[in-house]
């Protein structure tokens, strides 16, 4: 079992293509291109969020409190065998400073994990902490998948800091059904062709060269978190369709 633990703070932006064609060869001069970015299209990101059966982790989060979680199961390839590797991962928000915990497991522990509880093996304390910490959330709200969220990546991180990370995602798709992790058909996307989510990740602040970037391009902070986005979406899909009966 691998683990791994980010602590930071975030800042989103939605770009027009042109502006993202414009930033990335800006960024090369201070950042390097991610390994897995090696194309436009970068690479995809398959996840599946879980919630009870009234949403109440979702309908908290977006309520805007000082503290906030989410579980959710992500791969970076598309799944086709049990017998590969997950991350299973808590996103947790306090005051502005996201942590995020994961651990990696194959995809048939993590199933026996989720669905019946089984414990995977862990290797070190912070392994049981993770795992310990997973669980009881687990078992305080009996979680279960709820929806899929998938979309494609272009990364960067910082050349004199490695804590600073640049991200531009597209295409987000998002499904209530089929929920495992893969390209299924999804139901529709979170935001329009054309358009990237920008994600700025740093430790402590934002380095002034960015700021400076950002300003001269006129792009300006936002608040979208995508599954707090696809819940809103889902519930105003779901009163429409009651006030037709």
């Amino acid at each position: 079992m691998a683990i791994q633990i980010f602590k930071r703070r975030e800042r989103k932006y939605l770009l027009e293509e042109a502006v993202f064609e414009e930033m990335k060869e800006r960024l090369l001069e201070h950042m390097y291109l991610d390994g897995h970015s090696g194309s436009k299209r970068g690479y995809y990101i398959y996840n599946v969020y879980y919630d009870t059966d009234q949403d109440e982790l979702i309908r908290h989060s977006i309520s805007s409190p000082y503290y906030k979680e989410k579980l959710r199961l992500r791969s970076y390839s598309e799944i086709s065998s049990s017998d590969e590797h997950v991350y299973m991962e808590i996103k947790k928000k306090i005051g502005g400073v996201v942590s995020k915990r994961r651990i990696s497991l194959k995809l048939r522990d993590a199933e026996l994990f989720i669905g019946q509880g089984k414990l995977p093996r862990a290797e070190g304390c912070m392994d049981r902490q993770i795992v310990d910490e997973i669980a009881y959330l687990l078992k305080r709200h009996s979680l279960k998948p709820k929806v899929f969220i998938g979309y494609e990546r272009v990364a960067y991180f910082g050349r004199e800091d490695s804590n600073l990370r640049v991200t531009f995602d597209s295409r987000i798709a998002t499904r209530r059904k089929d929920l495992d992790l893969s390209t299924s058909d999804c139901d529709e996307l979170l935001i329009p062709d054309g358009k990237r989510l920008m994600e700025v990740k740093f430790s402590d602040s934002s380095p002034l060269w960015l700021s400076k970037m950002l300003s001269e391009l006129e792009v300006y902070n936002t608040k979208f978190s995508k599954y707090g986005n696809e819940f809103k979406r889902y519930c105003n899909k779901s009163t429409r369709n009651l006030e037709r009966m």
